[in-house]
């Protein structure tokens, strides 16, 4: 992931070279070449995401391209804050790198799974859960829209397979963790104790682009 943006953009590059040098190891490569159970690690995952939206950022920004507002949610808040210039790129790479770090302490690997229910309002999305559950715990997480949430827990599978029984969409995510749900509830503690509270401002910019459509736009 990034690969293409790094080799083609300067201002690009910087971000992956900057990231490597706040974070003490070479994020850069892991994004490159994985392995990708390693990438797919929260504590992983979540600076890699913020390296290369502020890459793909920083090639649109050279170019003249530029968003009137940012806002956002989770992991997007930093990215957001960083294009917003509310926020250093070298200090946020190091506070998502903390903040997936206690998530994944808090629920070590294979402990937690999520899985995406798309087309349910949330009432049916929680009997859902329950059903699921089996002596533990599977919760309803994030409801991204009044038709799509996501249940995060162990058995992130189980729910998946009742939603696919039923004919219903359902997918279970490569997150390596139940992000969201109660088991990471000590995460948020460590990270408040920590000195890093919620940052309350307008959050997130985010883009897909491929390097052809950026030097297009250049031309």
């Amino acid at each position: 992931m990034g690969r293409d943006l790094a080799e083609n953009f300067p201002e690009s590059r910087a971000i992956f070279d900057a990231a490597d040098g706040a974070l003490g190891f070479a994020i850069t490569k892991l994004c490159f070449d994985g392995p990708e159970e390693e990438l797919k690690l929260t504590e992983n995952t979540q600076p890699a995401i913020l390296t290369v939206s502020t890459a793909a950022y920083r090639a649109l920004e050279k170019r003249g391209i530029a968003p009137d507002f940012v806002a956002g949610h989770s992991l997007g808040e930093y990215s957001a804050l960083v294009a917003a210039g509310s926020l250093d790129f070298a200090d946020a790479v190091k506070i998502v790198r903390n903040r997936g770090r206690y998530m994944q302490e808090a629920v070590p690997p294979g402990e937690g799974a999520m899985a995406a229910i798309m087309g349910l309002p949330p009432g049916e999305v929680t009997d859902l859960c329950k059903q699921a559950a089996d002596q533990e715990v599977v919760t309803p997480a994030n409801l991204n829209s009044p038709e799509r949430g996501c249940g995060k827990a162990r058995r992130g599978n189980c729910i998946a397979k009742r939603r696919e029984a039923r004919g219903d969409a359902a997918g279970v995510g490569t997150i390596s963790f139940a992000a969201n749900g109660t088991r990471a509830t000590p995460a948020g503690t460590r990270f408040t104790r920590g000195g890093i509270r919620s940052l309350a401002l307008p959050a997130h910019y985010q883009c897909r682009c491929r390097s052809d459509q950026l030097r297009r736009r250049s031309a």
